[in-house]
């Protein structure tokens, strides 16, 4: 299960909550929203209805619709708890949050709800200076590290397919699966502010490839936590691309 998958059973994106460090939880205020489409009509099972919280009894039936919705989505693969709140609001927790990789690489990034065509030009951002304080260069190093890890990978024998994605468990890596589960909320919403989103998803992954690094190092074997983790860095070049196009460098 992912964000995207979820949005098109809730006919909504839900929204990533909490650092994900230890738990991956999205949140849905589905039962409280006026349905529209095949998704809030699978997940909530009833015809559109107008509520809003000053209407008697407003929440109690929002609280009985969400019960509804949870029912059907702990029964979804890859939903690890649904919890409701008094208010209606559900908490999804997912099992496997790294699955959100594997929906990009396996696809395309607009398969987790990345856009369809470029919205960031690389101009948005200066050349100068190579510092951490330049966001340009942030996010094009990003760039530039996702792709050097793998040509790492190759000349270091980290086998490419057997991605496992709950080997994805270091608080850094916790921090790009979530900014990845960003994108279907931030494509809905009358400003994404993706330039900002770019930064944010760079940063998060320079933070993971340090904590974190895709390939063994000294006399250490490749195992199977580079191959998750050379995925996800395929997935963070493959959503900057993206979002910005063919102007980002494979070298800085």
């Amino acid at each position: 299960m992912t964000p995207a998958r979820l949005t098109l059973l809730l006919g909504a994106p839900p929204v990533p909550r909490g650092s994900w460090a230890e738990e991956a939880v999205l949140a849905s205020a589905a039962a409280l929203r006026t349905t529209a489409g095949r998704g809030a009509v699978r997940a909530a099972a009833e015809p559109d209805v107008v509520r809003t919280p000053a209407e008697p009894g407003a929440v109690r039936d929002a609280a009985e619709r969400a019960e509804r919705i949870a029912g059907r989505l702990r029964g979804e693969d890859g939903v690890a708890e649904v919890r409701v709140g008094r208010d209606g609001f559900l908490s999804i927790v997912l099992a496997e949050p790294g699955e959100i990789v594997r929906e990009i690489v396996e696809g395309r990034p607009e398969d987790a709800g990345a856009p369809t065509a470029p919205v960031v030009a690389p101009s948005a951002w200066p050349d100068a200076p190579l510092t951490w304080d330049n966001p340009g260069f942030v996010v094009r190093y990003a760039h530039a590290r996702a792709v050097a890890v793998q040509r790492w990978a190759a000349d270091l024998g980290v086998p490419a397919a057997g991605f496992r994605p709950g080997l994805l468990t270091d608080p850094g890596e916790r921090a790009v699966l979530r900014l990845l589960a960003e994108l279907p909320g931030r494509a809905a919403s009358r400003e994404p502010a993706w330039a900002l989103y770019a930064e944010r998803l760079a940063l998060a992954y320079h933070d993971a490839h340090e904590r974190a690094p895709a390939v063994p190092s000294g006399d250490r074997p490749a195992g199977q936590v580079h191959t998750a983790r050379t995925w996800l860095a395929a997935a963070v070049r493959d959503v900057l691309r993206a979002l910005i196009g063919p102007g980002l460098p494979d070298r800085v």
